[in-house]
């Protein structure tokens, strides 16, 4: 049997853990965190969409690697406060655990 730590994410798999994720947020987050999650669920979506119109395989990371760049393009142009940081940063967290 192999170990849960040593299965590889699929995207699809990953996709679907972070929508459910994000879905799972609704009914109990504050309105910060459901700012902070449709903002970050903006650019996961964008990610994704950009990298499957490429055409081309891509892991789960590509999408982490993706995302984190847009975000950081994001502070860096003001478009958060520090407060709406964190809050991104501490659900940023949890979706990238589930990439595996």
């Amino acid at each position: 049997m192999t170990a849960l730590s040593t299965i590889e994410t699929t995207p699809e798999t990953f996709i679907d853990a972070v929508a459910n994720l994000f879905d799972a947020l609704v009914p109990v987050a504050t309105d910060d965190e459901l700012f902070a999650s449709g903002y970050l669920r903006g650019h996961f979506d964008l990610a994704v969409g950009t990298l499957q119109v490429a055409g081309e395989p891509f892991i789960a990371q590509d999408v982490v690697s993706q995302v984190s760049n847009s975000l950081q393009f994001a502070i860096e142009n003001g478009e958060l406060t520090e407060q709406d940081q964190q809050h991104v940063n501490s659900i940023w967290l949890q979706v990238q655990q589930l990439a595996g």
